[in-house]
This record gives C-alpha cells, sequence and structure tokens, in this order.
C-alpha cells in the first residue's frame, strides 16, 4: 500500500494525456514546490532501488515523509499533480528540471570526491 497513491498517481498522469483539460485545484501545489517534491520521489525512489533496507532500518515510509515534509495530503498532491500532467510539455520542462539538479547533485558529489582523494 507503501507506492498505492503514486501509482494512482501515474495512472492518473496516464489518463490525462487525452485533450480534455483539467480544472486547476483550489489548494494547487505551487510548480516550484512540486519541483521539489518530484526530485524527492525520484531521490526515495532510487534508495528504495539501491538499498531497500536502509528506508525500513531507519522506519521511513516514503509517502509520509513527502507529505509532512511538504505539509501536503495525498489528496493534494495527486490533484496538483493530475493538474500539472494535463499540460504534457510543462510538465516534461519540470521533469527536465528534476533530471538537471539530479545531475548537479551527481557532478558536485563526483567533484568532492575527486578532490578528497588527493
Amino acid at each position: 500500500m507503501k507506492n498505492l497513491l503514486f501509482i494512482l498517481g501515474f495512472f492518473m498522469v496516464l489518463s490525462s494525456c487525452k485533450n480534455a483539460t483539467v480544472e486547476k485545484p483550489n489548494n494547487l501545489i505551487d510548480e516550484d514546490e512540486m519541483i521539489a517534491i518530484l526530485f524527492d520521489i525520484s531521490v526515495l525512489e532510487a534508495i528504495k532501488v539501491t538499498n531497500p533496507k536502509s528506508l525500513e532500518t531507519r522506519k521511513i515510509n516514503t509517502n509520509k515523509y513527502i507529505f509532512q515534509k511538504y505539509k501536503i495530503d495525498s489528496l493534494q498532491f495527486v490533484k496538483s499533480d493530475l493538474y500539472y500532467a494535463s499540460d504534457i510539455d510543462n510538465y516534461g520542462k519540470m521533469y527536465k528540471k528534476v533530471i538537471e539538479k539530479i545531475d548537479f547533485i551527481r557532478k558536485s558529489d563526483s567533484i568532492k570526491a575527486l578532490k578528497t582523494k588527493k
């Protein structure tokens, strides 16, 4: 059930790819905050894949962590994600920013690691 909300969001995104316009929710998550949320979700999912026990050991529920950190609830997240996903061009730009942030951090860590080896 952990990933139920994210799976639900994924299917909502798929269903939103048609030409119908999605109404802007009243409590829409700001675009920059949504990018930060998507980044955190990406990092947490990467941790789950590479070292699944690390989150279990620390008793971190990824959904609960995201919702508490950003002071949002699952419905607000799903509605905001659906709204942004309805504009596929902008949603792609948002994900591009997430990837750029991941690449920046990855490169920064690589540079730090190289400097400490000297």
